[in-house]
């Protein structure tokens, strides 16, 4: 192994042991890492950094500005142990990312995603849709809490969540009744489905493992389309993720019902 990657595993080490994930952080670095010994270099100077950066031609220069930005907080740790180490100053690659507006979901395009849900076959992944889009949409959690939850987070005593949030943070989201009835209905077909689940997760896939964030983002198109949310906002349609701010103001008020009828539970009542 060399110097370099040596360094880097103890820089992740280091970070991580602060909380820090640095998925994407680490595929770039050891990227990075391998372009500089591709090149023959022991340390890290500013050009080869800036070069690395732009390596992707037609990327975005937010994305340059990115890449450069991971580099120069590896670069900070290595200059304490190799003080010819370059950092690569802020001011390089200047660039700003344009930040579209989320898309505020009204309560009639709520009802019509999870009225697509529930045309999802089987009916086990309906149930799954169906409620996680709702769970999203009354609670203002992120995509990657909600399909974070695992049985045991879902405290029906206190009707509340607990959930687990970046950096390993936790919190407790209170429901309203309905909501943990909602839950409960989703619980009892996702039971039937997998009565000996490899995994804790809230959740699960038509395969019975813990539901993906790819998985969600693969069907969220299929739905929004049949809801007639194509082209609404900025985007050429709403994200799952601006669900959350469909609760904007009221995810610590546990007032705000779960918007499933009583009537319009198909998906729920079968397996």
């Amino acid at each position: 192994m060399s110097p370099l990657r040596a360094a880097l595993r103890e820089y992740l080490t280091i970070r991580r042991s602060l909380g820090f994930k640095l998925e994407s952080d680490e595929r770039l670095l050891l990227d990075f890492t391998g372009f500089l010994e591709q090149a023959g270099a022991t340390r890290i100077t500013t050009g080869q950094a800036l070069c690395w950066a732009k390596l992707p031609r037609n990327a975005r220069p937010y994305q340059w500005r990115k890449r450069l930005g991971v580099v120069r907080l590896f670069a900070r740790y290595l200059a304490t142990i190799d003080p010819a180490t370059e950092v690569p100053s802020k001011d390089l690659l200047p660039a700003t990312r344009q930040r579209l507006a989320p898309y505020i979901y009204s309560p009639d395009e709520i009802d019509a995603l999870m009225g697509a849900a529930r045309a999802l076959r089987p009916s086990s992944r309906a149930a799954t849709f169906e409620t996680l889009i709702g769970l999203l949409a009354v609670t203002g959690l992120r995509l990657g809490e909600a399909l974070s939850l695992d049985r045991g987070d879902v405290d029906r005593g206190d009707e509340a969540l607990r959930v687990r949030g970046k950096q390993g943070k936790q919190r407790e989201v209170p429901l309203h009744h309905s909501t943990i009835e909602a839950l409960d209905r989703y619980a009892d077909v996702r039971d039937r489905c997998w009565p000996q689940p490899s995994t804790a997760a809230f959740f699960l896939s038509r395969l019975g493992v813990r539901l993906s964030v790819a998985a969600v983002h693969n069907t969220f198109p299929e739905l929004a389309g049949q809801a007639g949310l194509e082209g609404r906002g900025h985007r050429a349609r709403p994200r799952p993720h601006d669900l959350r701010h469909y609760a904007d103001g009221w995810v610590m008020c546990p007032a705000v019902a779960f918007p499933l009828l009583a009537a319009e539970e198909p998906a729920l009542q079968s397996a």
